[in-house]
C-alpha cells in the first residue's frame, strides 16, 4: 500500500531565510549608522595623539581625555547635569516661541503676495542684525534674567523659521492646488492636505537652522548674562584658568547639538515617510 508523503509547507522553508535575511539587515542598518561616525572618532582620536604626546599643549588644548575626567567630576557634584538642564530648558523655550510665531508668520508672507510685500522690507531690514548686538538693549529691557537670554535665541531662531516657512508655501505645486480644488476641496481643506505637506520639510529645515543659530546665541548670553548654564561653565573655565572646562562646555555643546538634530530628523521622517 502506497503512503503518501506529508505535503512541505512552503512557508515553514521560508521562515528561517526570511528571519535571517531580516536580522542581517538590521544589523547593517546599526552598522551603517554606528559608521557614519568614523570621521568624527577619527578627529578624536588625533587629538587626543597630538595633545597627549605634547605636554606643553596640554595646559592650552587637553586632550580628550582629560576632558572627559573634568566632566565626571562635575557629573559627581551635579553641576554638569545642573548647567546642561538650564540650556536645554532656555533652548527649547526660545526656539519653542520662535517657532510658534515663525511658521504662521512665514506662512502667511509665503500665501498672501500682499502681506509679502507689506511685511518684507521689515523683516529684512532687522534679520541682518546680529542677535549680539541686541544684548545691551535686553539688558536694559529684561535686566540679566532668563528673560533677556530666552530673547537673544528667540531672535537667532525665528528668522530662518520665518523665510524657510514661507519658501515651503510659495514652492508649493499650483496643479496640486488646482486638482483639489476641482475634487471639491474646501480652502481649510487644501491647506492642511496640500500646503502643509508640501511645506513640511522646509518648515523644518528652517527649525533645524533655527535651533543650530540658537546654540551660538545661549552661549554668547550665558556668557554675559547668567550664572548657570553652559555658557557660563565655559565662562568660568577661563577666570579659573581650566581650559578641560572651557571644552567640556563646547564638547557638550556639541553633543547635545548633535542629538537634537537627529531627534529633528527622526521626526522628520516620521512626518513624511515619502521623504525617506
Amino acid at each position: 500500500m502506497l503512503r503518501l508523503e506529508e505535503p512541505v509547507r512552503i512557508d515553514a522553508v521560508l521562515a528561517p531565510a526570511a528571519v535571517g535575511s531580516h536580522a542581517t539587515g538590521r544589523i547593517r542598518k546599526i552598522a551603517l549608522r554606528i559608521g557614519k561616525f568614523w570621521l568624527l572618532a577619527l578627529f578624536l582620536i588625533v587629538w587626543q595623539l597630538i595633545s597627549g604626546a605634547n605636554p606643553s599643549l596640554q595646559l592650552l588644548l587637553p586632550p580628550p581625555s582629560s576632558v572627559l575626567t573634568a566632566g565626571w567630576e562635575l557629573l559627581k557634584n551635579g553641576v554638569l547635569l545642573q548647567d546642561i538642564g538650564i540650556s536645554l530648558t532656555r533652548v527649547f523655550t526660545a526656539v519653542g516661541l520662535a517657532s510658534l510665531i515663525g511658521i504662521p508668520l512665514g506662512a502667511a508672507m509665503g500665501g498672501i503676495p500682499a502681506f509679502r510685500w507689506s511685511f518684507d522690507p521689515l523683516l529684512e531690514f532687522i534679520r541682518p542684525i546680529p542677535p549680539l548686538a541686541w544684548i545691551p538693549l535686553a539688558i536694559l529691557w529684561f535686566g540679566i534674567s532668563e528673560k533677556e537670554i530666552d530673547f537673544i535665541i528667540f531672535l537667532a531662531a525665528f528668522f530662518p523659521i520665518v523665510l524657510n516657512s514661507a519658501a515651503g508655501i510659495r514652492d508649493v505645486d499650483v496643479l496640486v492646488v488646482r486638482a483639489a480644488r476641482s475634487l471639491g476641496a474646501s480652502p481649510f481643506v487644501v491647506f492642511w492636505t496640500v500646503y502643509v505637506p508640501s511645506a513640511l520639510s522646509h518648515i523644518i529645515i528652517g527649525i533645524r537652522i533655527g535651533m543650530g543659530i540658537g546654540w551660538m546665541a545661549l552661549v554668547a548670553g550665558e556668557l554675559v548674562g547668567a550664572t548657570t548654564g553652559l555658557g557660563f561653565l565655559i565662562s568660568q573655565g577661563r577666570m579659573v584658568f581650566r581650559s578641560d572646562f572651557i571644552l567640556l562646555g563646547m564638547v557638550t555643546i556639541g553633543v547635545l547639538g548633535l542629538a537634537l538634530d537627529g531627534l529633528i530628523r527622526g521626526i522628520s521622517a516620521a512626518l513624511m515617510p515619502w521623504k525617506r
